[in-house]
């Protein structure tokens, strides 16, 4: 046979029974707002023109922009429909940009966590370094938050081995990296079990917009098609989950801010309908 990693066993959906989330509802919506900081010359990073060479100025300041102007915008956007966000924060951001954060809070969203900062990844650190990484950004959030984080969402969703373990040791009650359903899948770990809820690859805009160079109002498109079809694949059948994945830089700029309002008006019209929530919501009511 071939190599597994052996954390969960194959299900089909079909086989699943009908259930409802909180309120009857057979879908939960939640929007995971990714706010994330680079290094300056240095590191790992996300392009919007590939190639330029370093120190660059284009690609840094265009990351940059999201959390001086898209953020707040998405913020003011959310806030308007009544919509709750989970925040998924490199812990950076406490030091660069602290009254985003602050605001986020007040605002009442889950702080999730996403690693230190986005110029670095997790694949191919040792147990040891891995376990100190994990073991820092949880007790920044702590530290500011008053309580540790739930949820965890690796940057570039690269993991080791022991990846899920190790969050699992650290008091994690479920993790994002993981896309592999339309439901929450209960993983294995060494000392116990973690929480996959599901997170978008296909509804994210930095892989549609960025990798697929999909337009504003072709994204727009996709989220409100993935919301009309699983609100009604959720009737009668299995509770669902749909995820919306968004990056500041990306989705708060004002052209694709104006798409995306109309996506989310949409979604908030048919709040009656499903349960708009946050990931730890999610996770939470599952494992209840």
């Amino acid at each position: 046979m071939l190599r597994s990693h052996g954390r969960y066993g194959y299900s089909p959906i079909v086989d699943r029974p009908a259930g409802t989330w909180p309120g009857g509802q057979g879908l939960a919506v939640y929007i995971a707002l990714n706010l994330e900081h680079y290094a300056w010359g240095e590191g790992l990073v996300e392009d919007l023109v590939p190639g330029i060479p370093q120190p660059d100025v284009l690609n840094n300041s265009w990351r940059e922009y999201g959390n001086r102007v898209g953020a707040w915008r998405l913020l003011e956007l959310l806030d308007s429909l009544s919509l709750p966000v989970t925040l998924l924060i490199n812990t950076e951001l406490y030091a660069a940009c602290p009254s985003l954060i602050a605001a986020s809070r007040d605002a009442g969203a889950e702080i999730a966590s996403h690693g230190r900062t986005n110029s670095e990844h997790q694949a191919g650190l040792s147990e040891a370094e891995e376990r100190a990484l994990i073991g820092q950004v949880t007790h920044t959030i702590t530290q500011h938050e008053g309580r540790p984080p739930a949820g965890w969402l690796s940057p570039w969703i690269a993991e080791t081995e022991r990846t899920p373990d190790l969050l699992h040791e650290a008091g994690y009650r479920y993790l994002l990296d993981w896309c592999m359903d339309d439901q929450p899948v209960w993983m294995a770990t060494r000392q116990g079990r973690i929480l996959a809820v599901p997170y978008p690859q296909e509804v994210n805009d930095s892989a549609a917009i960025i990798g697929r160079q999909v337009g504003a109002q072709d994204f727009a498109d996709m989220v409100v098609d993935q919301f009309d079809e699983m609100l009604e694949q959720s009737q009668g059948g299995p509770p669902l989950v749909m995820g919306l994945a968004l990056h500041a830089m990306i989705a708060g700029q004002p052209f694709r801010l104006r798409a995306l309002r109309r996506a989310l008006q949409h979604i908030a019209a048919q709040r009656e309908r499903c349960w708009l929530t946050r990931a730890g919501d999610i996770a939470s009511a599952w494992g209840a």
